[in-house]
């Protein structure tokens, strides 16, 4: 008899709040980007992001530091410094 994957993992989309590295695709629907735009803020230096083995992620902490990096900008621009 085969097992249906649903009876024993979760769904490969289930979101985990509490990791503290994620993958690309993770770290892009958080942010609500395309995984490609995700891949080149993470090739330009814009989003940090760290090896782990031959794994790339990225830590949870830097999506809100890349955000606030954007506002502080969107802020600047506003006062027009």
């Amino acid at each position: 008899m085969s097992r249906r994957r649903s009876e024993h993992s979760p769904a490969p989309t289930t979101a985990d709040a509490t990791l503290l590295l994620l993958t690309v695709e993770e770290a892009a629907r958080r942010l609500g980007i395309g995984r490609t735009t995700c891949f080149a803020l993470v090739a330009s230096g814009e989003l940090e992001s760290v090896k782990v083995g031959s794994l790339r992620r990225i830590p949870a902490d830097a999506l809100v530091a890349y955000v606030g990096h954007l506002r502080g900008a969107a802020v600047s621009s506003m006062r027009g410094v």
